[in-house]
């Protein structure tokens, strides 16, 4: 028995199984295909030839999208003294330390980002089981646990955004809302896939970009050629 509703089906049945589409012909049908009632967000999965398992293969990176992710974003800082100023001045949310550890223990969430600087990360790490399955806990490799948290809140507000590979080597991200213009998507995704290609571990052989696939959050996904993606 089907686990998608009719409207999906509906939808997934007019893209052909293993048909691999030009980029902008994936858009555009994907933005024509959309039926939800709400502007859904435009996701990108794909598959990288890495093994998962290997430490040194871990793929990560950050990048700032030219058109942003449609989105507000909130940065909370742990921080005290000068750098909480800092952080302040360059305009993070929330900004705090044990007051903020005791709120987040207690179910709150309201933020998208997490920034420490080192001297409190011993406090926040108390937080890493509600923190580090969101992805939220500040990590020293993506820089959000810093002296120089004054840069990393603009950064950040700015639309910086993190990419990961998950346990079976694919790497998730989102570039924007179907409600986007086309080009807007395109210019979105070129920068995201060439941004991961640059993070290729060195130990990595092989093809790196297997697999792109691009999709609303309600809808069919689209494969579409990242060799062509590259070359724009």
């Amino acid at each position: 028995m089907s686990k998608h509703g009719k409207k999906y089906e509906k939808a997934r049945q007019q893209v052909p199984p293993g048909q691999v589409f030009s980029v902008k012909e994936a858009l555009a049908k994907m933005k024509g295909l959309a039926y939800a009632k709400f502007d859904e967000t435009v996701d990108v999965d794909v598959n990288v030839g890495i093994d998962p398992s290997k430490g040194e293969q871990v793929v990560r990176g950050s990048l700032v999208l030219p058109h942003g992710r449609g989105k507000q974003v909130k940065v909370l800082v742990f921080a005290k003294g000068e750098f909480a100023d800092q952080a302040k001045k360059a305009g993070a949310d929330y900004v705090g330390a044990e007051d903020l550890i005791e709120k987040i223990s207690g179910g709150w969430m309201d933020f998208n980002f997490a920034v420490a600087t080192p001297d409190l990360m011993g406090l926040v790490g108390k937080l890493a089981k509600f923190l580090g399955p969101r992805g939220l806990l500040p990590n020293k490799k993506l820089g959000t646990v810093t002296f120089e948290v004054g840069n990393v809140v603009t950064d950040l507000k700015r639309g910086q955004l993190f990419f990961k590979n998950d346990k079976n080597g694919i790497v998730h991200f989102s570039i924007g809302k179907v409600s986007f213009d086309e080009n807007k998507l395109y210019d979105n995704l070129v920068t995201f896939i060439k941004s991961l290609s640059s993070a290729k571990p060195a130990s990595s052989k092989g093809k790196f970009l297997k697999k792109v696939t691009v999709s609303s959050t309600m809808g069919p996904g689209f494969a579409v050629s990242p060799d062509e993606i590259l070359q724009a």
